[in-house]
């Protein structure tokens, strides 16, 4: 039996539509308003998720982004429910990733249509594929049986690398994600004096590539095989449009990237879905707790608009602005090139 989670504040709303799944034989619970959803899903795990937009405390908006940043929610199917008709709102929804929007009042074929077909998409993502150039292709073919995912490039670049060759230089500008079929590359960067300072080293099974087409910015290292090797290299508009266009595809693609380690995940998710203000603040509190001296109040941090913009994943010019938000919210204050975190509690619960 599946379960379904119901968020909704209307009590009558929450009732009947708890009584239609209930004799279609659907497990049930229910909240009242988004925090104690949130809640219940830790609780309950449920299958699928339904959740009004307009709700008191925390709305269905904010509910979506809290589990998508959170690898054990992140791929729970999400449905809005709503009596806004506006493009807008459909829009904002489904740019937050929700898999459906019903508007109210609806049609109760037209609830369980939508909460079935929801199902059937994420039971082709539950499977674990292979780390290896098998299991990428056998990824990439279930994405492109899926809406808005058909015009996924059917071919993909493998390029045969000898020993010794460059894949791409520092300060190159990102157009592919990397798959390594065979071999072994090392990533390093360079100092002024001519250095090298290895980065990783990277074999079989393993992507590389791939912070920067998140970021947006250029390489910070080069990659260079170790020896012969074949790479896939997928495409920046297809790598884009498996993190973005459908949840469930971004969930499982997530995890093949950074091969299921928990701390992988979130920091991709954060990457993939929190905003660049809610990034920059997230920057902040960590480097608040790095500087922090017991019984010190204030603590002044020292950290470059440079650094702190690779930190938050963004340009230098953004992370400034996000800086002035904050310190127009009182969450911070600036002494010329120092921060000083005046509400790190407030800074904390930095939402977009």
């Amino acid at each position: 039996m599946k379960k379904v989670l119901l968020i909704e504040d209307d009590q009558v709303m929450r009732e009947n539509t708890s009584e239609i799944l209930e004799l279609a034989n659907f497990k049930m619970r229910t909240a009242s308003n988004g925090k104690e959803g949130i809640h219940q899903v830790k609780i309950f795990q449920p299958d699928l998720i339904i959740c009004d937009i307009m709700m008191p405390d925390l709305d269905g908006y904010g509910v979506l982004h809290m589990l998508s940043r959170d690898p054990s929610t992140s791929t729970i199917p999400f449905i809005f429910l709503s009596a806004k008709t506006e493009k807008s709102e459909i829009r904002k929804g489904m740019e937050l990733g929700a898999d459906d929007y019903l508007t109210k009042p609806y049609d109760e074929t037209d609830l369980l249509n939508a909460i079935e077909m929801r199902l059937k998409k994420a039971e082709l993502f539950k499977n674990i594929f292979s780390k290896d150039i098998n299991g990428l292709n056998d990824f990439l073919d279930n994405a492109r049986g899926l809406k808005n995912l058909e015009t996924l490039s059917k071919e993909k670049k493998i390029v045969r690398y000898k020993k010794r060759q460059v894949v791409f230089h520092e300060g190159d500008i990102p157009q592919y994600l990397y798959f390594i079929s065979k071999g072994k590359v090392k990533t390093y960067r360079t100092h002024d004096e001519g250095k090298e300072y290895i980065t990783d080293v990277l074999n079989e099974g393993d992507f590389f590539g791939l912070n920067p087409l998140f970021e947006n910015k250029v390489y910070s290292d080069s990659a260079i095989v170790l020896e012969d090797s074949e790479i896939s290299k997928i495409a920046k508009d297809d790598f884009l449009s498996l993190v973005y266009k459908n949840r469930d595809v971004a969930a499982q693609f997530i995890k093949m990237l950074s091969n299921n380690v928990d701390q992988s995940e979130r920091q991709m998710l954060s990457l993939a879905y929190d905003s660049v203000r809610k990034r920059t603040a997230e920057a902040l509190v960590n480097l608040e707790t790095r500087y922090s001296v017991e019984g010190v109040t204030n603590t002044e941090i020292s950290v470059s608009r440079e650094d702190l913009a690779g930190m938050a994943g963004t340009a230098t010019e953004t992370v400034i602005r996000c800086l002035g938000d904050l310190k127009e919210d009182n969450l911070i204050c600036v002494r010329g090139r120092k921060i000083i975190v005046t509400n790190l509690k407030g800074l904390k619960e930095v939402q977009y």
